[in-house]
């Protein structure tokens, strides 16, 4: 399904960006992929009108309802997760699930690029593509959302929280193990619809989700990253391209975020070495401060009584190597039961 321009695409888009860059000629019009939820739509159209302040002097233009900017079409394409909601991600497939019709999307031409959250990315992507940016990182934290209490400890022993995440699982339950975990899969709507019909006591979402979407005002309140350390990546929005397409990674260059793609290129490392997906609870984040990368990772069993705890820290410059450091101490600690998918020799 492909949106149409908000009005007649011109023939040529600058080949001169608002940063100064030269690029190559720009495709016209420049088609987005991106999954067709209702967030996943924000995000996209948060990136176009990026593109389209850099390809025009970095002039700023009004954001008007669902409409894409000149010379920029969205396409909106179905995922086998976005059809899979019976099931939690670790039974379906994986990350996986969100980016392989996105991704064949980029691989046979019909789209330019495509734009994530960057917690929904595998740690390899297919042969042929990269991520070429990040837009500047959104809150990390997870909101917590209820009707019946303001925050995770003030539920009642036997609540219900749904969850699809094994990461917040993990953490709920290292923090309340008196709690109950059931399955809640749909997007940001579908679930908190769930909560306002009384089906569950409590939920958790990512805040940046809820910022993007308007809907802050649901959330009882932020969870601190002390408490439930956020997913590899939660926050940002990755933006992939043809590794071969110089015209489009000059685009999204210009408007990508050095800090973001530093901290996502250092938790991307520490989750590759632990081999990790949706199958197993793992958590990072990393902050970056001028040429300062500090670390946070966390493995845990699915019922969060067992966790290896791991922090880093030092140059921006190193962060991918930081990051596998922090993976291979988490990997040295951990006990069979942690990583099973290891000890038994497959994924």
């Amino acid at each position: 399904m492909y949106s149409k321009p908000s009005s007649k695409p011109s023939s040529k888009l600058p080949s001169t960006l608002s940063s100064g860059i030269s690029s190559p000629e720009a495709p016209v019009p420049l088609v987005i992929g991106t999954r067709g939820s209702p967030l996943a739509l924000a995000q996209a159209r948060q990136v176009a009108w990026r593109l389209f302040e850099a390809l025009n002097g970095g002039a700023q233009h009004a954001q008007t309802g669902e409409e894409a900017p000149e010379g920029i079409v969205i396409a909106a394409i179905k995922t086998t997760g976005d059809l899979i909601l019976d099931r939690a991600l670790s039974e379906a497939g994986g990350k996986g699930l969100f980016t392989r019709e996105l991704d064949a999307a980029l691989l046979d031409g019909r789209t330019h690029l495509a734009v994530h959250s960057a917690k929904d990315l595998p740690t390899e992507l297919p042969d042929g593509l990269v991520i070429a940016g990040c837009l500047p990182r959104e809150d990390v934290r997870d909101a917590f959302i209820s009707l019946r209490a303001s925050s995770l400890a003030d539920l009642p022993a036997g609540a219900v929280v749904g969850t699809a995440s094994l990461r917040r699982q993990a953490q709920v339950l290292r923090l309340r193990p008196d709690l109950r975990i059931t399955l809640l899969r749909g997007n940001v709507g579908t679930r908190l619809r769930r909560i306002e019909a009384g089906e569950i006591d409590a939920t958790l979402l990512a805040m940046a989700g809820l910022n993007r979407l308007g809907l802050t005002h649901k959330a009882a309140g932020p969870i601190p990253v002390e408490a439930m350390l956020p997913a590899i990546g939660q926050g940002a929005i990755a933006i992939v391209t043809r590794a071969e397409d110089d015209a489009v990674r000059a685009l999204v260059s210009a408007i990508a975020d050095r800090p973001t793609g530093i901290a996502l290129e250092a938790e991307r490392a520490f989750l590759r070495v632990l081999d990790g997906s949706c199958r197993t609870p793992i958590a990072g984040y990393a902050r970056v401060d001028g040429d300062r990368i500090d670390f946070s990772g966390l493995l845990l069993s699915e019922d969060g009584r067992e966790t290896v705890a791991v922090t880093r820290a030092g140059s921006a410059a190193d962060a991918r190597a930081l990051g596998e450091d922090a993976g291979r101490e988490v990997l040295a600690r951990a006990g069979p039961g942690l990583l099973p998918h290891r000890a038994g020799g497959k994924d």
